[in-house]
């Protein structure tokens, strides 16, 4: 096992690096680079995609044909030349890269370019959200889906499960956001009732400084109910599909058949013979999941309700063209997810040591 570890720690340097490389260069492709973004503003158009949008048809394009950014018109040579040295642009994209890669080996991310703050401590103030909607959206998929999934295997075929699997389609089939907004508009003063809030992670600072400690953790419960619950409402379709399959096939094995004709009790059959090897893939796959839901927070669930986290994090990042949160982010998150992949394996050891990833046909 030690050999394995060794190859897959090895193996996640050329990965990540490749990672860096593709996006790094396709980034170089995309029009509207952070000094177009500068320049934009300072023209007065919010933001250089004005010139794509319609935004800016009142341009003399005429006038700039010469010019090297479409927003330069009007600004010295000197100012532009100047922003390129502030931003690093004055080099070439080789030479950015290495640069930019030696100072990640180094956990040095930088600075955003708009936002006057370290990368690092930018994702740690967006934290709070990711970790709320990705751990408790995790806990509260596996805590329904593998009950559920289990006794839609007990009871395979009856009434129970074909209830249970029509509830099943349909809370995959609607989209997040549009349960999002229905709850908003049932639960949280739109047309209905005012139970819950419509924003936020917790209570205004005024508020929360008043609150007692188990008055702060009924606070936050309170505001991220409808949020994680927006989140959750597909996401445990797949899992409890995936865990009634598993213990389908278990069953259906001679040792089960066995065990019962041994007269054992039906619980002992299952959950003293069965679990351990039908979750073996549903409970091996829990970091992978975890990690996914934490870091592929939605957007537009964290927009409707007023969240700030890193999925409105790396949209922004994107619009505004701020490389250093950009790759600073893909980088740290490219590493946890591969890191993630070699602790989901292990996990498949733990749980069943049977498995043995040592072993190779050769």
């Amino acid at each position: 096992m030690g050999a394995y570890i060794a190859r897959r720690l090895a193996l996640i340097i050329p990965t990540l690096l490749g990672v860096m490389v593709i996006n790094f260069f396709l980034v170089q492709f995309v029009p509207g680079g952070p000094i177009e973004q500068v320049i934009a503003q300072m023209e007065g158009q919010g933001n250089v995609f004005g010139a794509f949008d319609g935004g800016a048809a009142d341009v003399n394009v005429g006038a700039v044909e010469n010019e090297r950014y479409q927003g330069a018109r009007g600004l010295p040579p000197e100012f532009i030349a100047q922003l390129e040295r502030e931003f690093g642009f004055d080099k070439p994209p080789l030479e950015r890269f290495l640069h930019m890669m030696w100072n990640y080996m180094r956990f040095d991310f930088g600075d955003s370019y708009f936002r006057s703050i370290s990368v690092i401590d930018l994702v740690i103030e967006k934290l709070p959200v990711s970790i709320t909607l990705g751990l408790w959206s995790t806990l509260i998929a596996y805590a329904v889906s593998i009950p559920l999934g289990i006794r839609k295997a007990v009871r395979d075929g009856s009434r129970f499960d074909t209830f249970t699997s029509g509830l099943i389609i349909v809370a995959y089939a609607i989209p997040g956001f549009l349960f999002a907004i229905l709850l908003l508009v049932l639960f949280a003063g739109g047309s209905y009732w005012q139970i819950f809030p419509a924003r936020g992670l917790t209570s205004p600072q005024e508020v929360w400084d008043q609150l007692s400690p188990i008055g702060k953790v009924l606070d936050y419960l309170w505001h991220i109910t409808l949020p994680v619950i927006a989140s959750t409402i597909s996401a445990f379709a797949t899992l409890t599909l995936l865990t009634k399959n598993s213990f389908l096939d278990e069953i259906r094995k001679q040792y089960v058949i066995t065990a019962r004709a041994k007269g054992l009790a039906e619980k002992k059959v299952l959950y003293g013979h069965v679990f351990r090897n039908a979750m073996l893939i549903v409970i091996a796959g829990f970091p992978a999941v975890f990690v996914g839901v934490f870091f592929g927070g939605s957007l537009i669930i964290e927009t409707i309700f007023s969240l700030d986290g890193l999925g409105r994090l790396a949209f922004e990042a994107t619009v505004a063209r701020d490389y250093p949160v950009m790759f600073g982010t893909l980088f740290v998150f490219g590493m946890i997810g591969l890191v993630v992949g070699l602790i989901s394996d292990l996990m498949y050891v733990w749980i069943d040591p049977r498995i043995d990833f040592e072993s190779r046909e050769t």
